[in-house]
């Protein structure tokens, strides 16, 4: 009797296929857990087959496309807090607003205590001289992007806040996966931000429940504010959990676009007679001293954007990082504040002490590791952003200020 054939597969008793695996070429295996790890500069590295010569490059095919605004992306003051409140505000000669970020906790009271010092800061009975508004600087949920998330994260804490909040978007926020793989609530990015913050007209959504807040219709998850004294430009910088983007091949350059000529629009209309501040504001840091990295190929095309338009901001604000940094960077003849505040309410990542030596074009003036909040206030003259800190009793305390002359585009 013939004998029955073997099986073709190795060690296969089922006589299912099975995948077969060679022997490892050694030589190919890395030092260390990836390639950027050396001492040889970027313009030097011979490029490692889809990945690239930078981490950035790698982390850059991973993000997430950026939602299409719902309309012009751009926003005035009286869209926000209405005609008689920007009024309001006209006449007292200046505009002030909040901003912190890295807010969203459902374990913590940090967050809670921010806000409620945030509240300390408004006047019922003089609105003119209260704060406009809040302006979140991104991650206000964390890992639970639902209507409940929502609410324990982000309505629960502000219920006392009596101002308006307008956001950017944080990484956190765009997510569609928990660490553990399993989701954050959202089929697409954005989509729960979007359902609070980005709604067709002021309105209370449904994740307040029975807390009543009229949220705003920000037109996107972009956007510009005009205001009597200062123009207000939000950015979207992505879900990586290091370096942020506003373009790359996977997500193309619609909003550095926009931002070049919303920027060439700002120049415009500047006169002798009528220069506001040019506040940008942007999740990610292009500089950090702690918590995470810089956002270099994010700060590459701001620049350009700048460059592109010949205007360059009064200051920039971003989080991210949880703590509080402030630097200054002289360019083009200027000496403009870059803060990172991101003490909101989630945990603490320590940043390095500041030693307000310049190397370069860049000096690190500051650096709180505790819960806070910026109050910023312009005026036709001055630019003053003072950051507070905060206690578990909601308790603030004055702990850096700094003031730019617009005139000189000096720091006074």
């Amino acid at each position: 009797m013939a004998s029955k054939k073997k099986s073709s597969v190795a060690g296969n008793k089922t006589g299912k296929a099975s995948r077969k695996v060679g022997k490892i070429d050694t030589d190919k295996v890395l030092r260390f857990s990836h390639p950027f790890f050396t001492a040889t500069p970027v313009n030097k590295r011979k490029s490692v087959p889809g990945v690239g010569k930078r981490m950035n490059d790698f982390v850059a095919t991973k993000l997430a496309k950026v939602p299409a605004p719902l309309r012009d992306p751009s926003m005035t003051l009286a869209e926000i807090i209405g005609r008689k409140g920007a009024a309001e505000i006209h006449k007292a000669g200046a505009i002030k607003f909040h901003a912190t970020g890295d807010t969203g906790n459902d374990v913590s009271t940090w967050t809670q205590a921010v806000s409620d010092a945030m509240a300390k800061d408004y006047d019922a009975a003089n609105p003119g001289t209260s704060p406009a508004f809040f302006l979140h600087l991104g991650d206000v949920n964390y890992y639970e992007n639902t209507d409940q998330g929502y609410h324990a994260q982000f309505y629960e804490p502000y219920k006392k806040y009596p101002g308006k909040i307008i956001a950017i978007p944080g990484n956190h926020d765009g997510e569609l996966f928990k660490w553990n793989n399993t989701s954050t609530g959202q089929k697409t990015t954005l989509e729960a931000f979007m359902r609070n913050f980005c709604q067709p007209k002021p309105a209370v959504p449904p994740a307040a429940g029975t807390i009543y807040r009229e949220m705003v219709a920000q037109p996107g998850v972009y956007w510009v504010v005009n205001t009597p004294f200062a123009d207000i430009i939000g950015l979207y910088s992505n879900i990586a959990e290091g370096q942020g983007f506003i373009s790359a091949p996977s997500i193309g350059q619609v909003q550095k676009n926009w931002m070049v000529k919303t920027l060439k629009a700002i120049k415009n209309s500047r006169t002798k007679s009528h220069r506001k501040a040019l506040i940008i504001a942007v999740h990610h840091p292009p500089f950090s001293n702690g918590g995470h990295e810089p956002s270099t190929a994010m700060l590459n095309d701001i620049d350009d954007a700048c460059k592109q338009a010949s205007i360059y901001p009064d200051a920039l604000m971003a989080a991210h990082a949880h703590s509080y940094q402030a630097y200054t960077r002289y360019i083009n003849g200027m000496e403009v504040p870059f803060t990172v505040t991101g003490t909101g309410g989630r945990g603490i990542q320590p940043a390095k002490k500041a030693d307000g030596i310049r190397t370069g074009n860049l000096s690190y003036d500051s650096s709180y590791n505790g819960y806070g909040y910026q109050l910023i206030t312009v005026t036709a003259t001055k630019l003053t952003l003072d950051f507070f800190s905060v206690d578990e009793k909601s308790n603030r305390k004055p702990v850096h200020k700094i003031v730019v002359d617009l005139s000189t585009n000096k720091l006074v």
